[in-house]
Parts: structure tokens; C-alpha cells; sequence
């Protein structure tokens, strides 16, 4: 039986010890609502969810988030990506597979497998200093 918000829960635990990070959120805030004190930050917003039957077995579901993460150069002649490259790497490491037999990262046993998928949308500094990340995560529950 899934439980949501242990999912949730379990993401944002392994999300939330990424080095790095000066704040991490469940709760999402625009850049312009976090000032340069409060950055590197990470916000992870639930986005869709996607159920497909199946007769005769559990349903399979996919929940679908967003991590939201910011940063800022404090060099003005620093480029803004030069502090968010090694955030995203260090995101990237955070979900590789914790099961080696079926290379998966299962969140800790939690679900059956989490990723990165899609699109990493990135700005490195049309925002003056401000560099911003989107990076779109799949979570497989069972």
C-alpha cells in the first residue's frame, strides 16, 4: 500500500543532506523570495501524479516532482554556474542507485525506483547573479 507522504518524505530526507545547501524546502518560494543569505537552496514541489491499472495487481504509480534550486554568486565576476554545477552534480550523485542488484535508488527501501528524467532547465546568469535550476525527478512507487 503506498503512503504519500512517507514518499515525500523520504525524498526531501535524502535531498535535504546534499551538502552544500543553506536551506531546503517541501514548502516552494520564488528566487526574489530568498535572499542571497538563504541560498544555495532546494524546494521540492509535488507536481503530477499518474495511476495505470492493472487487472489482477496493484496499480502502478508515478509521482512526478520538481527541485527547485537557486543560487548565487557572491563574486560579481563569478559566473552563477560555477556555484550551481556543483549543486546539480552533487544532486545528480544523491539519486543514483542505492540498489546494486536491480540499480535502482529505491529512497531507502521506500519505493521502487526514483530518477532524474527529462529536461534540466537552467539559467546561469541571465539574472545578473542569480542562477536558477528545474530538475525534473520520476518516483516509480511499486
Amino acid at each position: 500500500r503506498m503512503n504519500r507522504e512517507t514518499i515525500h518524505a523520504a525524498l526531501f530526507a535524502r535531498l535535504s543532506a546534499v551538502p552544500g545547501f543553506v536551506t531546503a524546502s517541501r514548502r516552494l518560494k520564488h528566487w526574489s523570495d530568498t535572499p542571497g543569505g538563504e541560498q544555495p537552496a532546494l524546494f521540492q514541489a509535488h507536481r503530477t501524479e499518474s495511476v495505470q491499472p492493472r487487472h489482477g495487481l496493484p496499480s502502478l504509480v508515478t509521482l512526478d516532482f520538481d527541485l527547485y534550486l537557486y543560487a548565487k554568486a557572491g563574486d560579481k565576476s563569478a559566473s552563477p554556474s560555477s556555484v550551481m554545477n556543483p549543486l546539480l552534480d552533487a544532486v545528480t550523485a544523491a539519486l543514483a542507485p542505492d540498489n546494486p542488484i536491480n540499480t535502482a535508488q529505491t529512497l531507502g527501501g521506500t519505493v521502487a525506483h526514483c530518477w532524474i528524467e527529462g529536461a534540466i532547465e537552467t539559467d546561469e546568469g541571465t539574472l545578473g547573479d542569480q542562477a536558477v535550476a528545474i530538475v525534473p525527478v520520476r518516483i516509480l512507487t511499486s
